[in-house]
This record gives C-alpha cells, structure tokens and sequence, in this order.
C-alpha cells in the first residue's frame, strides 16, 4: 500500500470516529460533512473519480444541508409545541 492510501484511510477512520464521539446533532452534521469530504478523497486516491464527485456532491453538501434542515425543523416545533403547552 503506498503512504498515500494509508494516510487517506487513517483521515477516514478518524472522522468517521468524530461523527460518532460528537455530541450535539450539528457538531454531528459539520464532522459528517468532513466525513464525506474524506471518503471523496480517498475515492480520488483509490483511481475512482465517478465515485469521488458522487460522494462529494451527495455525501459532503446535499446531505448536510438535509439534515440540519431536519434539525432546524424539529427545533422549531419544540419550540412552537412548549409555547402552546406555557400558554
């Protein structure tokens, strides 16, 4: 295996250690992102470029952004919810 591969790999398992010890769901949302943005790169490195911009795209940038809209959503209705139940 080349120090490249290795490297790639090690970032990999790294972040994908962060998504996991991170506590709060935007935290999560921001470590998966990098996640992507590292499983991208070692697509590249692994001679798969198809597959890089597919992660990069869905992985790095649609899925965050569905995510914390989720989030955000949720948020809300709590919050709307708690001001129905004060009043």
């Amino acid at each position: 295996m080349t120090a490249l591969l290795v490297l790639s790999l090690t970032l990999v398992g790294v972040a994908g250690t962060a998504v996991v010890v991170s506590a709060s769901p935007e935290r999560q949302v921001v470590t998966y992102s990098l996640f992507g943005l590292t499983l991208g790169v070692l697509f590249v490195v692994l001679q798969a470029p198809d597959v890089a911009l597919s992660q990069l795209a869905v992985g790095a940038a649609i899925m965050p952004m569905m995510i914390l809209l989720a989030i955000r959503t949720m948020q809300k209705d709590q919050k709307q919810q708690r001001d129905r139940d004060d009043s």
